[in-house]
């Protein structure tokens, strides 16, 4: 069996049987020379290093399909993840008269499946202000379902609904929110919150576009004046967005006067206004080791590092003069003592991306940090939109409609996608594993005790549309 993981975080598992399925339904839909070769069966049982060969492959196969724009969003490869969501795969019980314990390899290879039940449940979608939305959907319902569902309870107009997404995120101690990633059309989010068992991973409604400019549409209605004033507000309250003295005074006095359209047009003007501000981490940039506060938004991540001497310096880096970007995870060689268990080692993703710094001059910054998968999501979706708006669509259209019982994507909202993947111009750096290289990537990884290090694959390259039609004037 293999665990399928998107964006970083388990979604199912899956057998090579399975996959095989799904292959052979895409080449009855769409003939065998649309889809990617498949890796072969084997008479005979594999070697360990043949098993790790084939996972390598079905991991392939699957980024192949998932990143060609008609199989990536076919009905079938969707419905595929979905009901292979819907199956829980844990370890079966160990046979009669083993004596090795649970670590036995034997017995973790022994695989139960249980389907989880279509049925009505209550789901609770938070609100930037904390309010709680709850909402009866079906546990099969994907995340569109979901959000149709919110933006109905809430009494907001269809053509608004693209405009916000649902959030996977973890709450902090300070009431805040730390995001773990966007949710994913395939995944059903009740199932993705649920299997997590942890009480602080909650879903937010947020909004998911970047440009202020389209806050005059969704103030249009009174339901989308309230959510981007209750973001708004959140956002500054947590000190997301910065305020001196005297914003702050002019804020609270509209804040009285309930006159939420001035507050919001204030807000705009101010630091950070639109942002998603991130955890601490770590970058290489201006030097290796550095602590640094990441900001998304105004298509840029902003950087607010401390150098080794405790001072704080502040810069930008625009999605436009970026090359090309990558997510990777490496594991550390295991150094400790002999006694220290197997696979522990602690994983590091990293985002990296290959900067133009000035026109003759690229250079890598890299930034580590567990929510680089999201740090990518928000590039991806920066440059989605700058791609939508040079090609004149409207992202007031970038949502699924139901046609006939089944969703299809509006023609202003076909999926921006990116140029063949680039070879890494720097050989010099080491290498590390692939997790991630696109929005809606999906990786495997075979179920067993080995370390996650033994997923070791070729590195990917996000290439980026944006950078292509970079003119002189941007430098």
């Amino acid at each position: 069996a293999y665990n399928i993981h998107v964006n970083g975080v388990l979604h199912c598992r899956v057998r090579y049987s399975q996959l095989l399925g799904l292959h052979e339904q895409l080449r009855k839909e769409y003939g065998a020379n649309v889809v990617p070769a498949f890796p072969p069966k084997k008479i005979f049982t594999l070697t360990p290093a043949e098993v790790e060969q084939r996972r390598e492959q079905l991991e392939k196969y699957m980024q192949a399909v998932r990143q060609d724009p008609m199989l990536g969003s076919s009905e079938t490869f969707n419905s595929f993840l979905r009901k292979a969501q819907q199956v829980r795969v844990g370890p079966g019980p160990r046979p009669s008269g083993c004596t090795k314990g649970p670590g036995c390899q034997s017995c973790f290879s022994l695989q139960e499946t249980q389907q989880i039940p279509t049925e009505e449940v209550v789901l609770e979608v938070l609100l930037s202000n904390g309010q709680k939305v709850k909402v009866t959907i079906l546990t099969s319902d994907q995340t569109e379902d979901v959000l149709e569902a919110v933006a109905s309870k809430l009494d907001l107009p269809d053509d608004l609904v693209g405009y916000f997404s649902l959030f996977l995120v973890r709450e902090t101690k300070d009431g805040g929110f730390s995001f773990v990633r966007k949710l994913q059309e395939f995944e059903l989010p009740y199932v993705s919150v649920t299997s997590l068992h942890n009480p602080e991973f909650r879903i937010i409604l947020r909004k998911s576009y970047w440009d202020s400019a389209y806050d005059d549409d969704v103030m249009e209605h009174h339901v989308g004046l309230n959510l981007l004033y209750a973001q708004t507000v959140s956002d500054i309250e947590h000190g997301w967005i910065v305020v001196n003295k005297e914003q702050h005074r002019q804020l609270k006095s509209l804040q009285e006067k309930v006159s939420k359209k001035e507050f919001i047009r204030l807000a705009q003007t101010l630091k950070y206004y639109g942002y998603l501000k991130f955890d601490p981490c770590v970058t290489d940039f201006p030097e290796k080791g550095c602590h640094v506060v990441v900001s998304a938004g105004n298509n840029e991540l902003n950087f607010q590092v401390r150098l080794p001497n405790e001072q704080i310096k502040e810069g930008s880096f625009k999605v436009t003069r970026m090359r090309c970007w990558r997510v990777t995870s490496s594991v550390p060689m295991s150094n400790g003592p002999s006694g220290s268990s197997p696979g522990k080692s602690e994983v590091k993703l990293e985002l990296a991306f290959e900067y133009l710094m000035s026109k003759d001059r690229l250079q890598w910054v890299t930034i580590t940090s567990p929510q680089a998968i999201m740090l990518s999501i928000c590039l991806q979706s920066m440059v989605d939109e700058l791609m939508v708006k040079k090609s004149g669509g409207s992202i007031r259209k970038m949502f699924r409609r139901r046609v006939n019982g089944a969703l299809r994507r509006s023609d202003s909202q076909q999926a921006v996608k990116s140029p063949p993947l680039l070879d890494s111009p720097d050989a010099s750096r080491e290498p590390m594993a692939k997790l991630s290289s696109k929005l809606t990537s999906v990786s495997l990884r075979g179920i067993s005790h080995s370390s996650s290090a033994n997923d070791v694959g070729a590195n990917d390259f996000h290439g980026n549309y944006a950078f292509e039609g970079i003119g002189d004037e941007d430098l």
